[in-house]
This record gives structure tokens, C-alpha cells and sequence, in this order.
């Protein structure tokens, strides 16, 4: 027996194109979910729909979708549920880095833009996607899944990251209202707050810095991108069916460091 078949299930994952989302994206579809990346760049689209599309029997489908965008959510919806008829579990992965700027030197725009695109864009994807899922819950087919990247940062203070931290720690809370206000439909909402994982942003960022990072995780290593497949495996599973509201570090110990 399988105990994480997925076979049937459709899985929304945005900005899964690349680093965390795409992780996440393999085990997706290797345990059976059909899987939709929503994600703004149409030649990483292209390769993620191309590698996902020989792992396992999952289908998988890439669309167009920049998250500041709410016409672009809803057109994404529409044509997912065009494709697959269903949603039950939506990733809200795609994300910034921040402005990078100290307390002093904030901007307005630099400030906006990361809030929009890390945390107004999972609020919007999921006013989407749980139309679509209370529906159903309506129609007698209740349930579906919420998951939210978030990041260390949420909890912990980082030297020029306040507007990333704001973000992050906005989603946490976001997460813990979902959960209390769609219980009633099975509808589960939860946070991961990733730690240290080399991505295409961190390979920009100065190598002392993945350094220092090395040294403070307790496990003195960054998190593996396989691991990321069971992860997202078990909370899209019916395993998970009854965790719901939290916000759990996936940090190799760096929280309690």
C-alpha cells in the first residue's frame, strides 16, 4: 500500500519554476498529483514543465501568472480548473528577497513592492483558489490545502531585511486566520519557514554570508532540495488532514540557534 499515493489530487504551485517550488513540485508529481505552475518566466516554465513532465504519472501544466497581478490569478484559476476541473491544494510559494535597504534607508516603493508580491499575492491566490474549494465543500466534496512559504525571518531578526521579515510574518498570520475561518470546509492553511536553502537568490548573495549561515545551523549544512519533495508530499497527503494554523520552521535547527 501506498501511503502517499496522490493519484487524482491537482496541486497549484506558484512561482514553481525554480528553487524551493520546483522541489516540491517533483514530489508532487511523483507521488500521482497533477500539478499547475503558476510563474511569471515563460522560458523556466518551458524547463520545469519539460523535467516534471518525465518524473513520474502526474500531468503537469505551466502558466503564465505574475501574483501582483489579480486579473493574471484569475485567469490562471480559470484555466487550471479548465485543464484539470479541480484545485485541492494550493502552494503560495512565489517570493522576493526584499529591498535589502537598513531602517533608515527604507523607500516606499521598495517597501510596496515586496509586500505585494510576498504578501499580498498568497492573500489573492488564496481568495482564488478557496472560491473554488468552498464550492465544492458546498457541493458536498469538502476539503483542500493551503501552504504557504514563509521564511525563518518571520521569527528572527536579519540585518536589512525588515521589509521581507514584515512580509514573511504577515503570511504567518494570514495563515493561522485561514485556518480558524475555513475549518468548516476541511480546508487546512499552514506556513513553512524556511531556513537556509541555495537557491538562485542566495548564489547572488555574498558567499560569507552562506558561510556565517553554514556555522549557526545547528545541522552545519543548508537544507537539501530532495528532502523538499517529501515535505511538500505529506502536506498536500490526507496525513496532514488534521494540522492546521501553524507555523513550522523547516530550518535544520537555525530558529533555536
Amino acid at each position: 500500500m501506498d501511503l502517499f499515493d496522490l493519484s487524482g489530487r491537482t496541486a497549484i504551485i506558484t512561482g514553481g519554476n525554480s528553487g524551493l517550488g520546483l522541489g516540491m513540485a517533483r514530489g508532487l508529481v511523483k507521488a500521482g498529483a497533477n500539478v499547475a505552475i503558476w510563474a511569471r518566466n515563460a522560458e523556466k516554465n518551458a524547463a520545469a514543465l519539460a523535467e516534471l513532465g518525465a518524473l513520474g504519472p502526474g500531468r503537469v501544466i505551466a502558466l503564465a501568472c505574475d501574483v501582483i497581478d489579480e486579473d493574471a490569478i484569475a485567469h490562471a484559476m480559470a484555466e487550471t480548473l479548465g485543464v484539470f476541473g479541480r484545485a485541492d491544494v494550493c502552494f503560495a510559494n512565489a517570493g522576493i528577497p526584499g529591498a535589502g535597504t537598513p531602517i533608515p534607508d527604507i523607500t516606499e516603493d521598495g517597501w510596496n513592492q515586496t509586500l505585494a508580491v510576498n504578501t499580498r499575492g498568497p492573500a489573492l491566490v488564496y481568495k482564488h483558489v478557496t472560491r473554488h474549494m468552498i464550492a465544492r465543500a458546498q457541493d458536498g466534496d469538502a476539503g483542500g490545502k493551503l501552504i504557504v512559504t514563509s521564511s525563518g525571518q518571520s521569527i528572527m531578526g536579519v540585518n536589512r531585511s525588515s521589509d521581507y521579515a514584515a512580509s514573511k510574518a504577515a503570511v504567518n498570520g494570514l495563515t493561522r486566520a485561514a485556518a480558524f475561518e475555513l475549518a468548516r470546509h476541511q480546508i487546512t492553511a499552514n506556513a513553512l519557514l524556511f531556513g537556509y536553502y541555495e537557491t538562485d537568490i542566495t548564489a547572488r548573495a555574498d558567499p560569507r554570508f552562506g558561510e556565517w549561515m553554514a556555522r549557526r545551523i545547528p545541522l552545519r549544512r543548508p537544507g537539501d532540495h530532495a528532502g523538499l519533495e517529501g515535505l511538500a508530499v505529506f502536506f498536500a497527503s490526507p496525513h496532514s488532514d488534521y494540522i492546521t494554523g501553524q507555523c513550522l520552521p523547516v530550518d535544520g535547527g537555525l530558529s533555536i540557534s
